[in-house]
């Protein structure tokens, strides 16, 4: 009895920690999206501000 128990008790603690693990998983890829956009759009703000100017010469 005491063993089923034990395997209930670690069954559970698994279980929180993967379904923990998920949710930081899911708002990791939420914040590491909104990175990506935001690289794309000053990407593009420097780009246009490289040909309003003119490029460089070498």
């Amino acid at each position: 009895m005491r063993a089923l128990l034990w395997i209930v008790g670690v069954v559970a603690g698994v279980l929180i920690l993967l379904g923990l693990l998920l949710e930081a998983a899911r708002w990791l890829i939420i914040i590491g999206a909104i990175a990506v956009v935001v690289l794309l759009v000053l990407a593009f703000v420097r780009g246009r501000r490289v040909v309003e100017r003119g490029a460089p010469r070498r």
